[in-house]
């Protein structure tokens, strides 16, 4: 299912959703210059490896680990949400921030959306890394962000429609489902594909833990974002 157009008001302009999917897209483009050789290291630098940083924290691999190198390890928290893998790995987090992060900023307000957008990625990776935290691949992709930006729309425009593309087999169909519906089929495909990933040998290609991570962190986002708004109305 892809995404098209929601019909949620938009309550002020998204400057911030704007200029996070345009950093996003310029540090892709300085990914695109870089030589295979710096590209590897720059991805390894600012992507996050798990093992970089449970070393430090539990000592699974050199209890010594200077706080300087704990520091360089928790970093990729942050950074590791605006580096991608591909074209389409770019284009389709892209597209569901541009859906449905607008909506979002406009309830929360821009400083807050971009804290606490900031705050659900580095989170959403933590999720990562304790599935497997000895895993030595980088995670890169604003992914388990913009889930928890779905976890919020899940609980504060539940009965907004998605104009959907739904591709079956040969044809192409559009269609209007409730964000609700949406949203949650979204997160079940998430659960059902890291129950496969969990039985898998192999690298771990998509993080579908750091997706249900930022999904589940969004939902409370939500929830408490609601009881404020009710709060705040309620004569």
């Amino acid at each position: 299912m892809i995404p098209l157009r929601d019909t949620a008001p938009r309550y002020r302009f998204p400057i911030v959703n704007i200029g996070l999917i345009l950093l996003n897209v310029l540090v892709f483009f300085h990914q695109l210059t870089l030589p295979p050789g710096q590209l590897h290291r720059f991805i390894y630098q600012f992507g996050s490896v798990p093992v970089n940083l449970t070393a430090g924290l539990f000592g699974l691999v050199e209890p010594g680990l200077p706080s300087s190198s704990l520091l360089a390890a928790a970093v990729p928290l942050v950074t590791a949400n605006f580096l991608h893998g591909g074209w389409l790995h770019l284009i389709g987090n892209m597209l569901y921030l541009w859906i449905f992060g607008d909506n979002i900023e406009g309830l929360l307000g821009h400083l807050k959306y971009l804290l606490l957008y900031l705050f659900m990625g580095a989170a959403s990776i933590l999720f990562h890394i304790f599935s497997n935290p000895l895993s030595t691949t980088p995670l890169v992709g604003a992914s388990g962000a913009i889930a928890g930006v779905l976890g919020a729309y899940f609980i504060l425009f539940p009965r907004s429609r998605i104009l959907t593309l739904v591709p079956i087999f040969f044809f192409i169909t559009f269609v209007h489902l409730p964000a609700v519906i949406f949203l949650g089929l979204w997160f079940i495909l998430q659960l059902f594909n890291a129950s496969l990933q969990g039985s898998a040998a192999g690298v771990q290609a998509v993080a579908w833990w750091a997706h249900i991570g930022g999904f589940i962190i969004g939902l409370v986002v939500g929830i408490i974002t609601k009881k404020r708004l009710q709060t705040r109305y309620r004569y």
